[in-house]
């Protein structure tokens, strides 16, 4: 090693800060951060180092970059924003950067129930974070059917004259119409919804007997009926929920396990009490990583954009346990306890953590076997000789002609590469004309190719038949890309999934695999995902297309009015049921012209 570190260990300072550690080439090795620089990196240069991995990366260091920060907690920052950005091969990378979901109660006399996804302000109440959109939306199921909040948007709510069917089917209490629920009582579910979220479930189950007695003493039987019902629908969830704390404690239980070749890091949130999943992750650069430094990883990069629970229970424990835990409190900016588990609930929820991760990593490799054998299967079909690594397909979506989209989506890696999608707003065509979009949905996805930018497919499909595939053969001829591989995908009899014909440009005859072929189970899929992603955005273009035109058709309302309209009321939907008086309220609407606005919409 030329990297002279006894010189460079001389200069270093004994402050917060960000180091990075590079290789004769200039590439990032690691990043790392240290409450103490001097004492942090010197630590790289004894005679004992804490595994092989570390030693061999020390053996390719050229030098070091510091950066000095006032704080550790600036040093977290920085350091999580240059691992997620330059993607060292010695550091461990989650791509964990996507919010989670919360469930939100508004504010005012009638609070909105609802999914919230983003950093929460303090213009509501916050309940969560969840690990996945499908726990909250099991919660606000549940949360509706107990205490009938509604969950419409102010613009909707604010604009109705009778209950919808949310009320009819007891799933709303109906705040939108006078006299079918009091500000008082409906006040009252809002706070026993947010105790319920909590984990205070015995508080509410006490307060909703009382007010069944009371109602009782009234002769109002209708009302205890209500109440009754909604403590049953209570005890049958703390029956269900036989991994509920009853202390209404919010933890992180966070997991590492490694087998059969694979690193998983399992994240499971308990919230009130109240166990909501988990979310099972593989990093990046953790093959020669032990389950103790992924630990570390994951509690640095996660909760440097997530906020902390009141306490970390995990296992195994990280090997630099103390650096951790002061990093995860720099982050939290109070203290975070971090152990083992120790009480019989915190044991049942990190065994059912650690079993999940096990049956992730069975699942993981389960799914890439699968797919490495369609892929071949596919590859033999074709009578190709490169093994495929990276399909892309195309597909086009319009109504009659109107608003056509076309989609190209990327299967890579044995899974959908959802990052590399791409679509294409069609335009100067006939309408309708298929030909004409794919050829130009090909020309605009493969020119910069043609001129040395970008990646090349090991195969293309075209969702059609002999039509499209000459005209995306064409445009791959006109860029000087004829070489690469292409297949139509045709629809068979009735459209029936499985009877697909695979069409080739050369004009040999198409080839019917059969409904059990899995080369045939793959072009399904990915043309089936094209297919959405199309369909997404034409319905996208359209909407905007048609919402846009019916406001710029009204004489006296122009780019200002028409946005106002629309921020006032939430959207085209609330400015077509609003009446003329309401429309009048509007800003810059007078009233004729609020009374052209409704005679045009109406």
């Amino acid at each position: 090693m030329s990297f002279d570190h006894k010189a460079f260990l001389a200069t270093l300072p004994d402050l917060p800060g960000v180091y990075r550690m590079l290789s004769a080439e200039g590439t990032v090795l690691y990043v790392g951060k240290a409450k103490n620089l001097k004492k942090r990196v010197s630590s790289y240069f004894q005679k004992t180092l804490a595994s092989p991995r570390i030693a061999i990366m020390v053996s390719q260091i050229e030098r070091i970059e510091t950066t000095v920060t006032r704080s550790e907690a600036e040093a977290l920052l920085l350091e999580n924003n240059l691992i997620k950005t330059l993607s060292p091969r010695y550091n461990i990378l989650f791509r964990d950067d996507k919010s989670y979901p919360y469930i939100v109660i508004s504010r005012g006399e009638f609070p909105r129930l609802g999914f919230f996804r983003g950093s929460p302000d303090r213009k509501a109440d916050y309940f969560g974070p969840f690990p996945s959109a499908s726990a909250v939306r099991d919660s606000l199921y549940l949360l509706q059917k107990m205490f009938r909040l509604r969950t419409c948007e102010d613009s909707v709510f604010a604009n109705r004259s009778r209950p919808c069917l949310l009320y009819q089917i007891k799933r709303c209490s109906g705040p939108c119409v006078a006299g079918l629920v009091s500000a008082g009582d409906y006040a009252r579910d809002v706070q026993l919804a947010a105790w319920f979220l909590l984990g205070r479930q015995n508080e509410v189950i006490e307060r909703l007997g009382e007010a069944m007695e009371e109602a009782a003493a009234k002769l109002a039987f209708e009302q205890a009926a209500l109440y009754r019902d909604q403590i049953q629908s209570l005890r049958q969830i703390q029956e269900r929920q036989y991994i509920e704390s009853h202390k209404g404690e919010d933890a992180d239980v966070v997991v590492a396990v490694r087998e059969a070749g694979q690193l998983c890091v399992n994240l499971a949130m308990v919230r009130g009490g109240r166990h909501l999943g988990d979310r099972p992750q593989f990093p990046i650069h953790g093959n020669d990583s032990s389950p103790e430094e992924a630990v570390a990883a994951f509690i640095a990069q996660h909760y440097a954009l997530h906020p902390a629970p009141a306490r970390l229970l995990v296992s195994p424990l990280p090997d630099e346990m103390e650096e951790t835990a002061a990093g995860l409190d720099a982050a939290a900016g109070r203290p975070v306890p971090i152990s083992e588990a120790r009480a019989t609930m915190h044991k049942v929820w990190v065994d059912m953590a650690l079993q999940n991760a096990r049956l992730a990593i069975t699942a993981r490799n389960q799914a890439s076997a699968q797919q490495g054998q369609r892929l071949e299967a596919l590859r033999q079909a074709l009578g190709l000789t490169e093994p495929l690594e990276r399909i892309e397909c195309f597909d086009i979506s319009h109504t009659q002609g109107e608003s056509p989209v076309a989609s190209c989506v990327v299967y890579q890696g044995h899974g959908m590469k959802k990052s590399d999608y791409r679509r294409f707003n069609i335009r100067d065509i006939e309408p309708g004309d298929d030909y004409a979009a794919i050829r130009q949905a090909v020309s605009r996805r493969y020119d910069k190719l043609a001129e040395g930018e970008g990646v090349a497919p090991d195969l293309i499909l075209i969702d059609g038949g002999k039509g499209q595939v000459a005209m995306a053969a064409a445009a791959l001829e006109e860029l000087g890309l004829a070489h690469l591989p292409m297949v139509g995908v045709s629809k068979g009899e009735g459209r029936k999934v499985g009877l697909e014909s695979l069409v080739f440009p050369d004009g040999r005859e198409a080839l019917q695999l059969g409904a059990d072929n899995p080369a045939l189970h793959l072009v399904v899929e990915i043309r089936d995902e094209a297919h959405r992603f199309a369909l997404t955005g034409h319905r996208a273009r359209r909407s905007k297309a048609r919402n846009t035109s019916r406001l710029e058709d009204i004489p006296g309302v122009g780019p200002a009015r028409r946005k106002a309209l629309v921020t006032h009321f939430g959207g085209l939907p609330g400015v077509a049921a609003a009446s003329v008086e309401q429309l009048a309220q509007a800003p810059g609407i007078s009233p004729a012209l609020a009374a052209t606005i409704y005679a045009t919409l109406h």
